[in-house]
């Protein structure tokens, strides 16, 4: 790895070398390791405004970040909703013009809007687990565990993601409405907040989703993005409350590094009706995947990594399980405007909602993907995007084929932005428009506005 990385340097200079230790020592002992951990933090720190500079230009070229929220739409606990096209177009193009062109127009015209592009890592090349500022500071003030990395920070302003903390809805209990009483739920007060509704197994269960295990970036040894020796990140450090707070990381089943994905951190509401899990749906249960988290996505997929840094093997028929089964009991928040059936209660709906409806199941394709009350038919999905472009390299990533992606649930989708699997899309309107280009369904301006509404219904 060394003479690799060495061999990098000398063809591409500094910021390969940087890359590449920044993946960290994989197959080197600690008696191999090169470097100190003073000048491996020293070396990081002034290496960190170069690649956040190249990062937020990046953003400012795709996306209009700004605060504009929806007027009179919020979240369950009373967060704005952004809305309007945030994805920037070529000069000249509008999204009309766009629609009506074909794939090899758009190609060959090279029009694919930058926003449309897979959205890279904060900093692509050194990857691993990011956390937005309001889960560190809550999580430092009740824990005192710092999940800040000293070689970069969280890419997206707060009023783009989930609110925080998110509300709690428990299946087997939905008369208590938000069971979380508003404070993000650790270690520190879960005892608290859910002894009396959740059998000893579930509420165990919890306790271990909250429990920090060693991790690539945050662990004990030198090779780690943490100022302080840590005991790791837990489940809830990107699933905060069981829902997602825009925690990001790359995929560990793909490689080489490039075409590796972004993560969008998916909520964990609804998990009892997944049929498989993981970005490459590889795992069958939920309980696999809560194994696999901490034995090998934890350590981007390397075990070489786990058995340096530190693993916590789980038992499957006590740990496991019992954290798999708090999982199965997450409920979607409440959606008044929804019949059990998934349809909309005409009498409750806008004259708007509805047309989304009928174009959801009719014109614009949805419902074939998207299914059931749920929204989801559990199954992947190539949608061929790279036939409107040509491979690129953006700041680390190749855009290039993404392959099959899951179909995540819609239910409550207002509640979970930036959207797709790698967050390159803002809002809802920029998901509409993404799959009107796609899917060449050629909605009109008010088709996509009532698809939308329909969308924020659910």
């Amino acid at each position: 790895m060394i003479a690799m990385n060495t061999t990098l340097t000398l063809q591409t200079g500094r910021a390969c070398l940087c890359a590449a230790i920044t993946l960290g020592f994989a197959g080197v002992s600690y008696s191999q390791e090169k470097e100190s951990f003073p000048d491996l933090v020293k070396r990081l720190e002034a290496d960190k405004p170069k690649f956040a500079k190249r990062h937020q230009d990046l953003l400012n070229e795709r996306y209009d970040l700004s605060d504009k929220p929806v007027e009179g739409l919020t979240m369950t606990n009373g967060k704005p909703v952004q809305g309007g096209v945030r994805v920037k177009l070529p000069n000249d193009l509008t999204w009309d013009k766009l629609n009506a062109m074909s794939p090899e127009a758009i190609k060959d015209g090279d029009v694919w809007p930058a926003g449309f592009y897979p959205l890279p890592h904060p900093h692509h090349e050194a990857g691993g687990m990011v956390f937005p500022k309001k889960q560190i500071d809550e999580v430092k003030k009740q824990t005192q565990r710092d999940l800040t990395r000293f070689d970069l920070d969280y890419d997206l302003p707060d009023h783009m993601l989930p609110e925080f903390p998110a509300p709690i809805f428990i299946n087997t209990r939905p008369d208590l409405g938000d069971v979380s009483k508003g404070q993000l739920v650790t270690l520190a007060n879960f005892y608290d907040l859910f002894h009396g509704f959740l059998n000893t197994k579930q509420l165990d269960g919890l306790r271990l989703l909250l429990t920090p295990f060693p991790q690539a970036q945050f662990n004990a040894t030198h090779d780690r993005r943490a100022l302080l020796a840590t005991q790791g990140v837990s489940c809830f450090d990107c699933h905060s409350n069981g829902h997602s707070n825009g925690a990001t990381h790359t995929v560990g089943d793909i490689r080489p590094n490039e075409h590796r994905h972004r993560i969008g951190t998916p909520t964990l509401r609804g998990m009892n009706i997944n049929n498989t899990f993981g970005s490459q749906r590889a795992m069958k249960s939920v309980e696999d995947f809560t194994e696999f988290e901490q034995r090998a996505a934890y350590f981007d997929g390397e075990p070489d990594q786990a058995s340096r840094k530190g693993v916590n093997p789980l038992d499957r028929g006590t740990q496991v399980q019992a954290m798999a089964e708090f999982q199965n009991i997450l409920g979607f928040a409440p959606s008044p405007k929804l019949a059990s059936t998934g349809w909309l209660i005409p009498s409750k709906a806008s004259k708007s909602e509805l047309n989304g409806e009928a174009l959801f199941h009719g014109k614009a394709l949805c419902s074939i993907c998207h299914t059931g009350p749920y929204f989801t038919d559990g199954l992947m999905h190539d949608l061929k995007a790279e036939r409107f472009f040509k491979e690129k390299m953006i700041n680390g990533r190749k855009a290039s084929a993404d392959g099959p992606i899951k179909t995540f649930a819609l239910r409550g989708i207002k509640e979970s932005p930036p959207y797709l699997h790698d967050d390159r899309l803002m809002t809802l309107e920029d998901t509409v428009e993404f799959f009107n280009v796609v899917l060449e369904t050629h909605l009109s301006t008010e088709e996509k506005a009532d698809l939308v509404a329909f969308l924020r219904a659910l």
